[in-house]
């Protein structure tokens, strides 16, 4: 039986390549031709029509190696371009990388970038209205019990205005905070802050210090160089017993609250800032005030809650600008009556009495965390009650006049 031979001509088969491969590059002319004249240079494969075009051409990876050299190095560079500014357009926006990277691939996706987009703004609006105020160039912000130290780089950002740390385990602020000229701001609370660099003292357009409810022992005199500071917090330290004779140089200030320590007076210092309106030195050792305690002719707001005050002195009655009045009445024998007398402006004078008495324990460590969480949420409370008597504007005048107990 004998075998079958086929018998075909090889130039039909060379003039069907001839014309695919002829169709091909005409093909890739266009495309190139498009894409050198598209406002918008796209990563090739993210187009649905070319990637359906290709799979019509049924063309695989021999094909556009061996007919598509510069067809493939326009797409790479196409998809590179593509990557970076999507990257770029993402670190401006800080956005995380994990959220647009999976495994080492990009996700360039219009889609992802806008979902992002909306998220992120999403967030924002839930933010409190403080926080929107600080985000800025010149502000940085640390949070995070991680932080157990200020990151390296931030000796090289001297441009900065405003620092907000808090709730960190930071013991120590670096000298090199003298570098920063123009501070405005140091928000530092509820760190583990032992110690204030003298350094301190060259900030020189300082307004605001906050290192409440830290545990620092002592305030550096060079604060007192600081002449344009106009707020000072140092409450909630628990174990602050005097405030530098230097601090008397700060005559802006206009805010002291040094609560929550260990002070047995008020400090003359503080007598010497003239243009002080809020005091708090609630919840120290007071056994009385100073005679000339109306040296602080505009004070207004003084608070003297949980204290052990017996009395208070007459010269109070010379406080012409003095609003609100509040003092501790566990021991409180003697006031002046005149003080709810209508002809004074006080508008609020609080007696608060009952006070919570420390709870001993074995452990010290855990009574000077209980009592630092007390103290904190003892000002909080007041804080709160104080804002609720300003918003009452409209009460009647023989309303404004208030005595009361409360047990915290």
């Amino acid at each position: 039986m004998g075998h079958k031979v086929v018998v075909f001509d090889i130039s039909v088969i060379r003039a069907l390549w001839e014309t695919r491969v002829k169709k091909h590059k005409a093909w890739q002319k266009k495309e190139v031709e498009r894409l050198e004249k598209s406002a918008l240079e796209k990563y090739v494969f993210s187009q649905p029509s070319l990637v359906a075009c290709l799979v019509n051409k049924d063309l695989d990876r021999q094909q556009l190696r061996c007919g598509g050299g510069c067809f493939s190095s326009g797409i790479s560079h196409c998809w590179i371009k593509e990557e970076w500014n999507f990257v770029a357009e993402c670190r401006r926006k800080g956005i995380p990388q994990a959220v647009y990277c999976k495994n080492g691939f990009i996700d360039t996706s219009v889609r992802l970038l806008d979902k992002i987009e909306r998220n992120t703004l999403t967030r924002q609006s839930s933010l409190p209205k403080d926080r929107g105020k600080r985000s800025s160039a010149f502000v940085f912000e640390l949070s995070g019990e991680h932080w157990t130290e200020l990151p390296d780089s931030l000796k090289e950002q001297t441009h900065l205005r405003e620092w907000y740390i808090s709730n960190t385990l930071i013991q120590i602020i670096p000298t090199y905070i003298q570098l920063f000229q123009a501070m405005r701001i140091l928000d530092l609370p509820k760190n583990q802050i032992s110690h204030l660099p003298a350094e301190i003292g060259c900030l020189k357009n300082l307004k605001e210090l906050n290192v409440g409810f830290n545990y620092l022992k002592s305030i550096p005199p060079e604060l007192g160089d600081c002449e344009n500071l106009e707020r000072l917090d140092c409450s909630g330290n628990l174990e602050l017993m005097e405030l530098p004779f230097e601090l008397s140089n700060l005559k802006q200030v206009t805010f002291v609250d040094i609560s929550a320590n260990k002070f047995s007076s008020v400090p003359i210092c503080v007598l010497r800032m003239s243009n002080l309106q809020w005091l708090d030195i609630s919840s120290n050792n007071l056994t009385d005030l100073p005679q000339d305690i109306d040296r602080l002719e505009e004070l207004q707001s003084f608070l003297l809650y949980k204290n052990k005050l017996t009395y208070l002195p007459y010269s109070m009655l010379n406080l012409k600008k003095l609003t609100l009045l509040v003092v501790s009445g566990d021991h409180l024998v003697e006031l002046p009556t005149a003080l709810c007398d209508s002809s004074t402006p006080l508008k609020f004078v609080s007696l608060m009495d009952n006070p919570i008495d420390n709870a001993q324990c074995e452990d010290g460590n855990e009574i000077m965390e209980s009592e630092r969480d007390r103290q904190h949420f003892d000002k909080e409370v007041m804080k709160a009650y104080i804002e609720d008597l300003k918003e009452r504007e409209s009460v009647p005048s023989y309303t404004t006049k208030v005595s009361f107990s409360l047990q915290l």
